[in-house]
């Protein structure tokens, strides 16, 4: 910052007042980056107000507690007691969910907010995707910090969630709607964030997708790509398997997914090497994937889900205030874990004998000269996670893919250039002032890629395997990089 002076206008004073507020801002944009740290959250919450309706009256009446247990402080406790700096309330919609919570959830957030101000809650809600059968279409609707967020919220919910209505509208019935429901929140004063929750729940089986496809990701993001920014990929519900003891039962299943499971406790579309979110990812898109609780009531209440922040993390990198969070979600600067594998990761991709790098959601630009290192620390909390374990990181796969460009079939599945370039195990790194860290060559590119990170407390499982009937998630725990993006510059003629 540079300041011009006019002596003979200014006193000594004054002038010594601008050489300081000159200095403080040097030392305040110094400071920004030093202020930023993994914070924790979860963006999928539910509160007693997703409520089950009682059709025998007309309107139909909400029940208050009718799928989701806690009160908007209950839950916001309960997520700073497991370590999150923040929250995303996201009850699911209704007849008229919409007027529900304007007048009734919104104040109870604004209340928790005030009560509770060490976690930052967001509002939002799980938007019922319009369709035909909307059930299982889920998205996590994330409205900015504002003073208009509720207005904002209620004139999308009003007249675009699937569900709203008695009966909600025809057009509701049909894909197209979705799209024009994109729009309109592309065009609120204050953009949001979606993504697509638990995208492959109703898949009929392994890369049989139902109610949410990968061209419909696509054509999504396509219509408002600053709002849909990815999917869940650590789901939910991964109590299920549990008795309200502890124990286990023995025929449930993992996650509530009822036909084709998840694989260590993610969704098929994150979990398999080379897959949708690879597919995505080889196109160039800015596609995140995330993980959270969508805790409706604790499993020793008798539900299936743990608190929030209990099992899934969402890590984004920013200061603890709305904006920096908000953005940290939008600019990808994300990690995912479950069971507390890892509370810090640090990935950095560099140009050798230069300044420049870039981290998770950003791009390197390089040359075909450029020699490329990679380098990762990661960290281990130090005490047990929610369920008392104290898991150990046995294992890093570096995975990199090739961006090749928008894909002729927008309902492709797979990118077959994606592979694992390096297995990093536990003697192949160094701990240093509480960090592992590990460094890798890259060398020269060719072409323009990206490049991830997935890691597990198993060794020797290489890929994430579909979860069985009863497994115990405390057991199978695996954490995930969002990409680094390798953008290769050719000189032009």
């Amino acid at each position: 910052m540079t300041f011009v002076v006019n002596k003979k206008q200014l006193g000594v004073a004054a002038i010594v007042t601008l050489l300081v507020a000159s200095c403080q801002q040097v030392q305040t944009d110094l400071n920004t980056e030093q202020s930023k740290s993994w914070l924790a959250g979860d963006h999928h919450v539910h509160t007693h107000y997703s409520v089950k309706w009682d059709s025998s009256v007309f309107p139909p009446a909400p029940i208050i507690g009718g799928d989701a247990k806690y009160s908007t402080a209950l839950n916001a406790q309960m997520a700073a007691h497991y370590g999150l700096s923040w929250m995303v309330v996201t009850d699911h919609g209704g007849p008229n969910r919409a007027k529900l919570a304007l007048e009734q959830a919104y104040p109870e957030l604004l209340a928790s907010r005030k009560a509770l101000p060490h976690i930052l809650q967001f509002y939002g809600m799980e938007f019922d995707v319009p369709g035909n059968s909307p059930g299982g279409r889920h998205a996590s609707f994330i409205m900015p910090y504002s003073a208009t967020e509720a207005q904002q919220l209620y004139q999308i919910e009003h007249r675009y969630n699937g569900r709203q209505g008695v009966p909600p509208g025809p057009e509701k019935a049909e894909d197209a709607f979705m799209l024009l429901a994109l729009k309109a929140m592309d065009a609120l004063p204050d953009k949001p964030l979606l993504l697509a929750n638990h995208p492959s729940r109703l898949a009929t089986g392994f890369r049989q997708y139902h109610k949410i496809t990968p061209q419909q990701l696509r054509d999504w993001q396509d219509a408002a790509p600053d709002v849909v920014i990815g999917m869940t990929g650590a789901e939910g519900h991964q109590a299920a398997t549990l008795n309200a003891d502890g124990s286990i039962k023995p025929n449930a299943i993992r996650a509530e997914y009822p036909h084709y499971p998840t694989m260590g406790g993610y969704d098929q579309m994150t979990a398999r090497l080379g897959g949708v979110w690879d597919s995505l990812l080889s196109e160039g898109r800015r596609w995140w994937v995330t993980g959270v609780s969508d805790s409706h009531g604790h499993y020793t209440d008798g539900w299936a889900d743990f608190w929030p922040g209990q099992y899934a993390k969402t890590y984004v990198y920013a200061e603890k205030d709305y904006d920096s969070i908000f953005a940290a979600l939008k600019a990808g600067n994300i990690f995912v874990t479950t069971g507390d594998l890892i509370d810090a990761l640090y990935v950095d991709v560099l140009v050798k004998n230069t300044d420049k790098t870039a981290t998770l959601g950003e791009t390197l630009l390089v040359s075909a000269e450029d020699e490329l290192v990679l380098r990762v620390r990661f960290s281990d909390p130090d005490g047990p996670n929610g369920g008392g374990f104290k898991p150990q990181v046995q294992r890093v796969d570096i995975i990199q893919g090739v961006i090749s460009g928008a894909v002729q079939n927008r309902s492709s599945d797979e990118a077959p250039d994606t592979k694992v370039t390096k297995r990093f195990y536990a003697g192949d790194w160094q701990t240093k002032h509480g960090y592992s860290e590990f460094e890798l060559a890259l060398g020269k590119v060719s072409q323009s890629g990206y490049l991830r990170l997935r890691g597990s407390n198993n060794k020797d499982e290489l890929e994430p395997q579909a979860d069985t009937k009863g497994e115990n998630p405390w057991h199978d725990l695996w954490f995930y990089s969002n990409p680094v993006f390798i953008q290769l510059h050719t000189a032009g003629p």
